[in-house]
């Protein structure tokens, strides 16, 4: 266990991650390819090391997983088009400057084809699930390609507000449980949308705070285990809200810090169990949230970093804390 963050370990742990593609578990998680690349990318860019991966190299695999049929992306090439390998995408072309190689009328064509009639959206044309996620997906894409102004607003916000639950939170869909997970993603569209008047914010931010167990961890709902991920989840809602000091900011730093890989790199969701790049991303993501020296900002809405959202003209007014000096 180390006080210290060990960026080059993070930053080899990620590049290794493409290239033993002869484990059993690369192959494994074909379907969740593309949404890696984002976690790894993004870690890296968080950490100040984006060039650690070949530019080239990753946009040409962007594109290869482009489903020309339905007009969007799949996780891998030639897997069907869904709404969350989508999202990956535009992120990943966005944040390495190739954003003009989107065909943005079939992207945006495929997204509103997925909004269903009473507001929420589902994730692809196959299966038929839907869900808040699905919803804040698609916002934050149609936002990114600059077609926010094609999406019914109105309808879209509607739905939210009829997930929202007594104790403040948000769930999956209506009626459905609050859930830290569930919350942030409808903070965050009703961040972009500029609908923050559908939250009772103190409501839902004490509810947030609750969120962190006395180990400084942060678990998704009462009574369950804490888990880095939900440094973010939890994190970005309340930076959303402006109230990210509402929780200890050194306990849940150091429970982050302790879930590290000291030896060969990489985060757990909690100390002693496996690394991933789900939750080297996401825990890389709440340091930068509660500014941990030497991390590159944060944009909590889009889960990108801040610089990039800024020169795109689409920064809210949400806020983290001061970063340290090293």
């Amino acid at each position: 266990m180390t006080s210290a963050l060990v960026v080059p370990l993070h930053v080899q742990y990620i590049k290794s991650l493409g290239q033993n593609t002869n484990d059993l578990i690369y192959h494994m998680t074909a379907h969740l390819r593309l949404n890696a690349i984002y976690w790894g990318f993004t870690a890296l860019s968080i950490m100040g090391q984006p060039e650690a991966l070949d530019r080239d190299e990753m946009i040409e695999f962007v594109m290869s997983c482009w489903d020309e049929e339905q007009g969007a992306f799949g996780s891998h090439p030639d897997h069907d088009a869904h709404i969350l390998s989508t999202l990956s995408a535009i992120q990943i072309m966005v944040m390495q400057g190739a954003a003009d190689r989107l065909n943005v009328d079939k992207i945006t064509k495929f997204i509103l084809s997925l909004q269903l009639p009473n507001g929420t959206f589902k994730g692809d044309h196959s299966s038929g699930e839907f869900d808040t996620r699905f919803l804040y997906i698609a916002v934050n894409a149609l936002s990114l390609l600059g077609q926010l102004d094609k999406l019914d607003k109105e309808l879209t916000a509607s739905y939210i507000s009829q997930c929202r639950n007594f104790d403040g939170g948000f769930g999956s869909q209506i009626g459905a449980e609050s859930h830290a997970g569930q919350i942030f993603v409808c903070v965050a569209a009703l961040t972009i949308l500029d609908r923050l008047d559908i939250i009772d914010k103190d409501t839902l931010a004490w509810w947030l705070s609750e969120r962190q167990l006395p180990n400084g961890g942060l678990n998704g709902r009462p009574e369950k285990l804490e888990d880095v991920c939900y440094s973010f989840w939890v994190l970005s809602s309340l930076a959303m809200l402006q109230r990210v000091h509402w929780i200890n900011d050194e306990k849940l730093t150091t429970f982050i810090l302790s879930a590290q890989d000291t030896e060969s790199g990489g985060i757990a969701d909690r100390h002693g169990d496996m690394v991933d790049v789900f939750h080297t991303h996401f825990g890389v993501a709440g340091l930068s949230l509660l500014g941990y020296p030497g991390l590159v900002d944060l944009d909590p809405v889009y889960c990108m970093p801040a610089k990039v959202i800024e020169n795109m003209g689409l920064r809210k007014g949400w806020k983290g804390l001061e970063r340290k000096a090293s």
